[in-house]
């Protein structure tokens, strides 16, 4: 396996101006000079779709979209089959998405996954546990069903709260936008499961999974060390945003986008605008900043949550699905090979980022 170099950051002063670029020199949306990486370490390569990133000790565990899952230990890799219940739903953006590995996974080999399938009934994703035997993932146990899917939107992301309790993000499916504003539906939202799949008593919304609604396609979630929620989601065309997440906040979509207000729609922490497209994915919190995965953007992107800046700290690496930070160090997986990157040699890659060098 490759091994880049040891991180070497370099702060370049751009040129041009209204989020342009010139020869590889990026500037964000505030005019501020971006932190481009020039070197980084190479912890695997070869990922296929990669789209979530886990870890347990010196083990990683990497989803990948066409239904497998990536273990990594020091240089050695092996692609692990998943064997589940239902044919994965080969639609844009479909497939094995959220991989999560539960809180025994030591003792259990268990893990909580989210995938797209496709049946006589038709096409939904829906939330099962996962056990691995043999080197193989088995689905074990059906959790939630008929979450809607579609062409695009699924959503996809799943994490662990704090409270330990399983937390899904869900699209609006792309075909009827209006469900997000549904609270009877499961899609546009952001569920919470109790670890057996039941409803947990103190959810917002008596008798239902919906934590929060009013979304479009979020795919990343991430928490504060006091506990504070946060999640990313793509806008139409631009206007993505970054949230503060409310028990039973409704966020909008589609009546609302990027910084428009309305009486009882939650406003974005941070947004790209008109003229900028993120596409934010997975995300992480470490001392006081967002971290977060972007597509589009190509980039991992820093918000500052006391000053209201956001800046690229990563670039040139291509699209970015997740990010993991664990004892101050970065993880990221780039997702050139998902049909609508520029994959090169040995894409995808998982990178390790020191980010007391960022």
């Amino acid at each position: 396996m490759k091994k880049g170099i040891l991180l070497l950051v370099v702060l370049l002063l751009a040129a041009c101006s209204g989020g342009k670029e010139r020869e590889g020199v990026h500037e964000d949306e505030m005019g501020k000079p971006a932190v481009i990486a020039m070197g980084r370490e190479v912890v695997a390569e070869n990922l296929q779709v990669p789209w979530s990133i886990n870890k347990m000790g010196q083990t990683f565990y990497i989803s990948e979209r066409n239904g497998t899952v990536m273990k990594v230990e020091g240089d050695r890799q092996s692609r692990q089959k998943v064997e589940l219940e239902k044919t994965l739903a080969t639609a844009a953006e479909a497939g094995l998405l959220g991989f999560v590995l539960a809180p025994d996974f030591a003792n259990t080999n268990r893990a909580y996954a989210y995938y797209t399938y496709k049946d006589e009934d038709g096409q939904f994703n829906r939330i099962v546990t996962l056990k691995l035997v043999e080197e193989v993932w088995k689905e074990e146990k059906l959790l939630l069903d008929g979450i809607p899917s579609g062409q695009y939107h699924h959503g996809g992301r799943l994490k662990l709260g704090p409270d330990q309790k399983l937390y899904a993000t869900t699209g609006d499916a792309a075909t009827d936008p209006d469900i997000a504003q549904d609270v009877k539906s499961l899609g546009g939202k952001i569920l919470r499961l109790n670890l057996d799949g039941s409803i947990p008593e103190d959810n917002p919304l008596a008798d239902s999974y919906v934590y929060s609604y009013g979304h479009r396609n979020p795919q990343g979630l991430a928490w504060a060390s006091d506990g504070t929620m946060y999640a990313s989601e793509h806008g139409p065309s631009a206007h993505d945003e970054i949230n503060f997440i409310k028990p039973s906040g409704n966020y909008g979509w589609p009546a609302v986008i990027g910084d428009e207000e309305q009486t009882g729609i939650e406003s974005p922490l941070f947004q790209s605008g008109a003229e900028m497209t993120w596409a934010p994915s997975g995300m992480a919190y470490y001392e006081g900043r967002l971290y977060v995965a972007t597509l589009r953007g190509n980039a991992v992107r820093e918000f500052n949550l006391e000053t209201g800046e956001t800046n690229e700290v990563i670039t040139g690496l291509g699209r970015i699905r997740d990010i993991l930070i664990e004892d101050g160090v970065l993880y990221f997986v780039s997702n050139n090979t998902d049909g609508r990157g520029k994959p090169e040699e040995n894409d995808d890659h998982l990178y390790k980022v020191e980010l007391s060098e960022i």
